[in-house]
């Protein structure tokens, strides 16, 4: 078995208070990305160790490509615990009834969506929160989790290693690579506004840099077009001098996170996710990855859409001291964490 498999294995029989969930139906939006696809995978496993079918949790998954879906989710297509519709959050949301818990996980989350679908970064941060949250106060949610991201914290000031929950941090918002960071902050402010006016319970966590078997091919982050190229058996091109210094997180560490935040977490609270293990550079990455790979690092300007697109944090590492409070603990580091996601895109 696979490190991702025993990785998903070991969460859904974790007691996280699974009794929360027992029974009850879960909204979950950007359900075929990185996060969304691990989050269906683990809750499919734990309904799998139901012996009784009513308490398992119904997930109703939405995308706007209901191809890729088919193609994640093949295998819960027709089960009875699954329910797949199409749909932009954009837009109107569908009647799906009673809804207990709703996990906004849509979101443009790599630099070539920021540069060429600037607004749809913006809307999906807002229009689509927005348009959730409706629904959550109009059907009876008992928690909103708003997926945030490192980005919130924008420029490290230079008075702090690592970032905590309440550290803000410079952002130019006259910039296009702008769009995602200011809008996933008014996201969360959006969650606080439905909190004071109708009550509407919610809490946010807030993601490093996450990596890991179900990140799609789509992805240009830098590093997973690291790992696609080792897992290639290409050279790694770093399109900076690579001193930029960030926190990461496997994918199931990553997942485990948001579910610890949403059943354990505090009314209102954001919580940092990242493994305090997996703190490094780009450069020191991308030479992990060609040593994986047996190639080198090579350096290449970035074109005028990537350079849009990224970054300009040179110091953005998380501290998970709040989460860890919770019983929360980052089980793959990043030595097994990167070879297990090359292997996996190998058979990708």
């Amino acid at each position: 078995m696979n490190l991702y498999l025993k990785q998903i294995e070991e969460i859904a029989k974790t007691d996280l208070l699974w009794e929360k969930l027992s029974g009850r139906t879960l909204l979950l939006s950007g359900a075929t990305g990185m996060i969304g696809k691990c989050l269906v995978d683990i809750l499919m496993k734990h309904n799998d160790g139901q012996k009784d079918p009513i308490k398992a949790v119904r997930v109703i998954a939405l995308s706007r490509n209901e191809q890729r879906a088919k193609e994640r989710f093949g295998e819960y297509w027709d089960r009875d615990d699954f329910q797949y519709v199409a749909c932009d959050v954009n837009k109107d949301i569908p009647e799906f009834g009673t809804v207990d818990f709703v996990v906004h996980a849509a979101s443009n989350t790599h630099p070539l969506q920021y540069a060429n679908d600037s607004i749809g970064t913006i809307a999906s941060n807002i229009i689509g929160t927005k348009n959730l949250l409706d629904y959550a106060t109009e059907h009876g949610t008992k928690r909103f989790c708003f997926v945030s991201s490192v980005e919130v914290y924008g420029e490290n000031r230079g008075d702090v290693e690592k970032f905590d929950e309440s550290y803000l941090g410079y952002i130019d918002c006259n910039t296009l690579r702008a769009g995602y960071p200011e809008s996933k902050r008014l996201g969360e402010t959006l969650c606080n506004a439905y909190f004071q006016t109708y009550g509407l319970d919610f809490v946010i966590p807030r993601l490093s840099r996450v990596y890991g078997p179900t990140m799609l091919q789509s992805d240009s982050k830098a590093i997973s077009q690291f790992i696609k190229r080792a897992a290639d058996g290409e050279d790694i091109v770093l399109k900076s001098e690579g001193n930029q210094k960030y926190s990461y997180s496997f994918v199931t560490d990553a997942v485990a996170g948001i579910l610890y935040t949403l059943l354990l977490g505090e009314c209102g609270q954001a919580y940092n996710i990242a493994d305090k293990k997996s703190d490094i550079t780009l450069k020191d990455l991308a030479g992990y990855l060609a040593h994986i790979a047996g190639t080198k690092v090579v350096f290449e300007l970035p074109d005028e859409s990537e350079r849009r697109g990224y970054s300009t944090a040179t110091k953005a590492m998380l501290c998970a001291d709040k989460l860890e409070q919770l019983g929360w603990r980052a089980n793959v580091h990043m030595e097994a964490g990167l070879a297990e996601t090359v292997a996996s895109m190998k058979n990708v």
